[in-house]
C-alpha cells in the first residue's frame, strides 16, 4: 500500500512476475504505471498505456479474493463481453463487479461488468474499498477468465 499523490489518495500496485515484465513493458506495464488507486470517490486502475480507467466508487457491487486461469492469458484481456483482465501474474487476482456496465476502452471502447486485477495487497485493497463504501463482505471466490462460472457447493448429508 503507498500513499498516492493526494493525502485521501491510497495506492495498491499491481503484482507482475518478473516473468512476464518483458512481455508487459513495451506497451507500459512497469510498476510506475501499474496500479488500482482509491482517491476522491473513486477507483481509478491504470495498468500501462493501455488501460487507465476511472469508476465511481457508487459505481462498484462488490470486490472479492477471485483467480485468473492460465488459459486466459497475461496482460491486457477481454472476452469483450463484459470482462476485462488486467494481469501481471497468476496470483493475488481480485474481481471487482460493477452494478451496471462501465464504458472502458482498451484500443476500442467496451462495456466492463467485472474487472480482474492481480494486486500486491488484494486484502488491504478489498478492505479499503469496503471502507470507502464501495463493496461489501468478501464472498468465496469465483473462477475467472472468458467463460466463468461461481463453484457449486457440495451438498451435505
Amino acid at each position: 500500500l503507498k500513499k498516492g499523490r493526494f493525502p485521501s489518495a491510497m495506492r495498491f500496485p499491481i503484482l507482475m512476475s518478473p516473468l512476464w515484465r518483458p512481455l508487459l513493458l513495451p506497451f507500459g506495464g512497469t510498476p510506475d504505471r501499474s496500479y488500482a488507486e482509491i482517491v476522491d470517490g473513486e477507483l481509478r486502475v491504470r495498468f500501462g498505456w493501455l488501460f487507465d480507467q476511472r469508476f465511481p466508487l457508487s459505481a462498484i457491487e462488490g470486490a472479492s479474493p477471485s483467480h485468473w486461469s492460465v488459459w486466459a492469458g497475461i496482460g491486457w484481456r477481454t472476452n469483450f463481453r463484459g470482462t476485462v483482465g488486467l494481469i501481471g501474474t497468476y496470483v493475488n487476482i481480485v474481481e471487482v463487479r460493477f452494478r451496471e456496465p462501465q464504458r472502458v476502452r482498451m484500443v476500442l471502447p467496451f462495456a466492463c461488468r467485472r474487472l480482474y486485477v492481480s494486486l500486491e495487497d488484494p486484502r488491504e485493497f478489498i478492505a479499503a474499498l469496503r471502507d470507502a463504501g464501495a463493496a461489501e463482505a468478501p464472498r468465496e471466490p469465483v473462477g475467472a477468465g472468458t467463460n466463468s462460472r461461481p463453484r457449486r457447493r457440495k451438498k451435505s448429508d
